[in-house]
């Protein structure tokens, strides 16, 4: 990144936290509305009024029954139509930016029940567009919800396609056929710029592309083949011959620009003798065989990943004589089995951040319930159980200092780039922009015509992104589908159906107030049940709402320290 835009990650990072409770007495959100009784405001073309509370009106409530399950809802009430409380097991200084994540996005209560907790063509929201139609395999079609209460759309139709390879993207900007378009390749960045037609995005997103292990599959089981691996991989060779200009090789898992995150001590260097002489004391002093997996999907922390592989490849062989074959799987079944922790090998995965906080990369990946890295490590995740529940910063940083040292002595993995990552747009194109947190919103950018047109790098596994984790998924919903809290372009948290949500002194329960009169796209009212219902659809995994694509909601289990009502695991 440049150097304003590594200024203003690090005091997007400095403030998060302080942001969180701010951001709690009130702000904008999409529009440029604010209600209060008896009164009626309007925005670019769309409009919200205040609505007198049914006193007939009885409120959803998800209660866990306190809190020995181990998670960290204890119960979310609706309290009346448009009021929701939050009561937690414990202090959540990250909650606004939490819920400003687009997967708790909320959809009527009566949808979730016609469609048994799995809409996932179908989803209904309050955003700016209504899905029209997804054309499996060519694109999803959006029209423009004049009702909106926020920013309208100057165009009718948005219409979201997708290309594998970068180049293929480029290909249809340069040609006019998209005002829009995710992750140009690196080798494509100075045409862009040369091309006067064609404007480059910077995005300043915090991410990490790493190596993963398994740690139940053999060698993998040993530590000191792991390690053996983190030395002998000549980290800073991948980012100069394939990453753009401004990626760093990364000094720890989390970006140093996301507050806490490089506590404690750097990575590894690259040490060959060093590394050899781990592989001879675990007795493979020869080496081994091993499969090197990942997914052909162009992201802004892997835009080249065949390339990579095969560097990583070349690398095992050379240094350590692994010799490791190279499969490359597709993207939905990819997700799945690395997240499983089903992966026998070395797996190319990496992390974009979903908001503002140091938990958002740690929490997620190296959690108690977390299996993709194999048996997790207490030694890691109780030190983050720990510094969660804590709002200072400043009391928190020596807790993931030991959290941080305990990654790089484990390894369950190894941390190779902060990417620098762009999207680009036609020049023609007013108010396109590429956030650093939250998804692209096509409601912005204004081409001139009726019909706007962006490609990203790969389908939507479905439209029900409470069940999802993938990017292009995400983006998706995020048209159609609104939470509480969003993102500015800017990165900053702010209320959206929330009008604000307030906590008590120890930020363990949260009440959040909601916009009245907002209308979901079938024409019903947005209300407390419907934000109730929606987080009982993720939490509760005794709810018969509780179904959705795979089944597993991953972000709501990990967010939230667990579901309610979990199964037993078979472990």
């Amino acid at each position: 990144m440049e150097e304003e835009d590594m200024k203003r990650m690090r005091w997007l990072a400095l403030v998060s936290v302080i942001a969180l409770v701010l951001a709690a007495c009130g702000g904008d959100g999409t529009g440029d509305t604010t209600t209060t009784a008896g009164e009626t405001t309007t925005t670019a073309g769309g409009t919200t009024t205040s609505v007198e509370p049914d006193p007939d009106f009885e409120g959803r409530v998800l209660d866990a029954g306190g809190c020995d399950y181990g998670g960290r809802v204890e119960k979310i009430t609706a309290l009346d139509e448009f009021t929701v409380e939050f009561d937690l097991c414990g202090p959540h200084p990250a909650f606004l930016a939490q819920i400003a994540f687009g997967v708790f996005g909320i959809q009527p209560e009566e949808h979730l029940e016609a469609t048994g907790g799995a809409p996932l063509d179908n989803p209904i929201g309050t955003g700016p567009y209504v899905l029209q139609e997804w054309v499996r395999g060519d694109s999803v079609v959006y029209q423009r919800f004049d009702d909106y209460y926020g920013t309208v759309a100057p165009h009718q139709t948005a219409v979201l396609r997708w290309a594998t390879e970068s180049a293929g993207r480029l290909t249809e900007l340069a040609a006019g056929t998209a005002d829009g378009i995710t992750f140009p390749g690196t080798e494509d960045l100075e045409d862009i710029e040369a091309n006067p037609d064609l404007v480059l995005l910077d995005k300043p997103e915090p991410n990490i592309f790493y190596m993963g292990f398994t740690n139940t599959f053999a060698p993998w089981d040993d530590v000191r083949v792991r390690q053996a691996v983190a030395l002998g991989i000549d980290r800073q060779r991948i980012v100069d011959t394939f990453y753009p200009e401004g990626s760093e090789t990364a000094s720890h898992f989390t970006p140093c620009v996301v507050e806490n995150g490089c506590e404690g001590e750097s990575w590894y260097e690259f040490d060959v003798e060093a590394a050899q002489q781990l592989l001879a004391d675990a007795g493979l002093a020869d080496g081994f065989e091993t499969t090197i997996y990942y997914r052909d999907v162009t992201r802004g922390y892997l835009p080249t990943p065949g390339d990579v592989a095969a560097d990583i490849q070349a690398q095992l062989q050379e240094n350590l004589n692994i010799t490791a074959s190279i499969e490359q799987m597709e993207s939905a079944e990819f997700i799945q089995q690395s997240s499983a922790g089903n992966l026998d090998g070395i797996h190319l995965l990496g992390w974009t951040g979903d908001y503002p906080h140091v938990t958002n990369f740690l929490d997620f990946h190296f959690a108690d319930t977390n299996l993709q890295f194999g048996d997790p490590h207490p030694e890691i995740y109780e030190a983050l159980n720990e510094a969660s529940q804590l709002a200072d910063a400043a009391e928190a940083a020596p807790l993931y200092e030991t959290a941080n040292n305990a990654i790089k002595e484990l390894v369950p993995m190894v941390p190779i780039a902060h990417s620098a990552a762009f999207f680009a747009a036609a020049a023609d194109v007013d108010g396109a922009y590429a956030p650093p947190w939250g998804q692209v919103m096509f409601n912005f950018w204004d081409n001139g015509t009726d019909t706007l047109v962006f490609y990203q790098g790969n389908e939507p596994i479905s439209l029900y992104c409470a069940d999802e984790t993938d990017g292009e998924s995400l983006r998706a919903c995020a048209q159609v589908v609104e939470a509480l809290y969003s993102y500015t372009q800017e990165g900053e948290v702010q209320p959206q159906l929330a009008e604000e949500c307030v906590p008590n002194d120890d930020l363990s329960v949260w009440t959040c107030s909601l916009r009245q009169g907002v209308l979901f796209h079938d024409g019903s009212t947005f209300d407390a049940n419907d934000v109730v219902a929606s987080f009982t659809a993720g939490l509760d995994a005794s709810s018969p709402l509780h179904t959705g694509n795979s089944g597993v909601f991953e972000y709501y289990d990990y967010l939230w320290n667990g579901l309610i009502n979990a199964p037993e695991s078979d472990g």
